[in-house]
């Protein structure tokens, strides 16, 4: 019996030591995934470009793409577009966290509060934020880059504020009042106790509004502007340049993907909750 244990504890190590390293085991199932999507678009850019009636969208199969992506770099077309969404996305993103983390709060303190705000909140998230377009219009006076933070302000709000409410509610309620009996004040005890307390939850909201945001700039950006990845998009569709187009598609896919990982880079690093960051 015992030679048997031991020959199976023996057999155990050799198993463990064949299997992938996780990263390398993610790297690998990547290359995979994205092989087999490859596949998938040559073949359908193959099918495009063999039936005479689609044969004037053949350029949107990967071998034009990837053709055209350099072009667009040489003229300065993505560089000036990425410059463009990138600063529409940042402001839009810091206006969203400076009202939503304070407004997470304010929901997650006072049941009050919480009870009166929670059905007009949920209204206003439900709405589309391409449809609040014509009052962005009218209040920035056709100012577009305005309307655009102001869209994407609105739509990325609700992601960080109710994450952040959560986290709050997760809190041990006896902190603060340990915290009240040795003095201290409301400020001290939001940064000593709130803010360490919910950074998980605020950074997870964060992840959470860039994906909405990134997702809301590109149609708002089809809407009167002339930069920015959105208008590259439209460009592209109305000289008809198929090959530009889908590179511009997956421009922003490949800069969508790069943001969220680097997110959730940072909530992995970054914070003490290592089991549950993404």
């Amino acid at each position: 019996m015992s030679n048997g244990v031991a020959h199976t504890d023996a057999i155990a190590p050799a198993v463990k030591t064949g299997e992938l390293h996780p990263v390398w085991r993610r790297i690998f199932n990547g290359v995979v995934g994205l092989t087999i999507l490859f596949v998938l678009w040559w073949l359908g850019g193959y099918i495009l470009s063999a039936n005479p009636t689609t044969e004037s969208f053949a350029d949107f199969g990967p071998i034009p793409t990837f053709h055209a992506i350099p072009e667009l770099w040489g003229e300065g077309k993505i560089q000036r577009a990425i410059s463009a969404s990138g600063y529409r996305l940042g402001m839009g993103l810091l206006i969203a966290f400076m009202i939503g983390v304070p407004l997470g709060i304010l929901m997650g303190r006072s049941k009050r509060f919480r009870e009166l705000s929670n059905s007009p909140f949920q209204f206003l998230r439900m709405v589309s934020p391409l449809s609040w377009m014509p009052l962005a219009v009218l209040i920035f006076i056709a100012a577009w880059d305005q309307s655009i933070i102001f869209l994407i302000a609105i739509a990325s709000v609700w992601p960080i504020a109710y994450a952040t409410a959560a986290g709050l509610a997760k809190v041990d309620p006896a902190w603060f009042k340990v915290a009240r009996n040795l003095g201290a004040s409301r400020w001290h005890m939001l940064v000593t106790i709130t803010i360490p307390a919910i950074a998980f939850d605020i950074s997870t909201g964060t992840r959470l509004a860039l994906g909405v945001a990134w997702v809301v700039i590109v149609p708002a950006e089809l809407l009167g502007v002339t930069s920015g990845l959105g208008y590259l998009i439209k460009d592209a569709r109305e000289t008809l340049s198929y090959n530009e187009l889908s590179a511009a598609v997956l421009i922003i896919g490949l800069i969508g993907w790069l943001l969220d990982s680097l997110v959730a880079m940072i909530i992995k690093r970054f914070n003490w909750h290592k089991g549950n960051a993404a």
